[in-house]
């Protein structure tokens, strides 16, 4: 197992599991974000044919760390890219990517939701969205694009417009999470999905039909990030 501050690594099988865990809320930081880097590298060079990213118990991810997303614009501006980069690469990543979604998934925590390609989620007193708009922040143009490329369009406007914070089950509706589960369930249910997607997914052919079906989108959605952090202000 490779650890690196709050974010661990270990190979099972053919299915690479990356656990985020700071003791507190899962804040995304500069730290928790390089420990994220890391993984997917170390997946892509241990050909792994599937990855788990899990929080801790009852947190997944409260989003970006507020001490630094209220530092000043360019401090926030920094974190944000590197962020938006970070939910780019699991979008286009090239291997399966399933979340296990052990309890509050708010801001990025819900953004990074959108960008997986299957979300196992606990049931219980969770709170998972986007919460930007009623904590005095835009929602950026990656986010949105993010979100509307997975979510239910009933439920888009509503969860990203007017900041809605929904229950798993909601969740569940409007397309953050694919299935729920037990809490003591998540890690090894995620875990069950990527080890039968690595047992019969063909790394050349997915890695293609990835570029086709999101490669588009995320290209646009680079090209357009000096823009996107160039229209985000936190000073309301």
């Amino acid at each position: 197992m490779n650890e690196s501050g709050s974010v661990s690594y270990q190979l099972v099988d053919a299915v690479a599991l990356v656990t985020i865990d700071d003791g507190k809320a899962n804040a995304l930081g500069h730290e928790v974000l390089g420990g994220l880097e890391a993984a997917l590298d170390q997946a892509s060079a241990d050909k792994a044919g599937a990855m788990v990213i899990k929080g801790r118990d009852g947190k997944f991810s409260a989003g970006f760390d507020l001490s630094v997303m209220t530092a000043g614009v360019e401090q926030a501006r920094e974190l944000l890219a590197r962020g938006a980069r970070l939910g780019l690469s699991i979008f286009e990543c090239d291997r399966p990517v399933v979340l296990a979604v052990t309890g509050h998934a708010l801001a990025m925590g819900g953004i990074l939701l959108c960008s997986a390609d299957i979300r196992v989620g606990a049931s219980g007193p969770f709170k998972i969205g986007l919460n930007e708009v009623r904590i005095g922040m835009p929602v950026p143009s990656f986010a949105v694009e993010l979100c509307r490329d997975r979510l239910s369009p009933r439920h888009f406007n509503q969860a990203i417009q007017l900041g809605h914070i929904h229950s798993p089950e909601e969740a569940l509706a409007a397309g953050f999470l694919d299935e729920l589960v037990d809490p003591e369930a998540v890690e090894s249910r995620a875990m069950e999905i990527a080890a039968e997607l690595a047992s019969v997914i063909h790394h050349g052919p997915f890695k293609t039909t990835r570029s086709n079906v999101r490669g588009e989108l995320a290209g646009q959605l680079r090209d357009g990030l000096e823009r996107d952090m160039a229209l985000f202000d936190v000073t309301g």
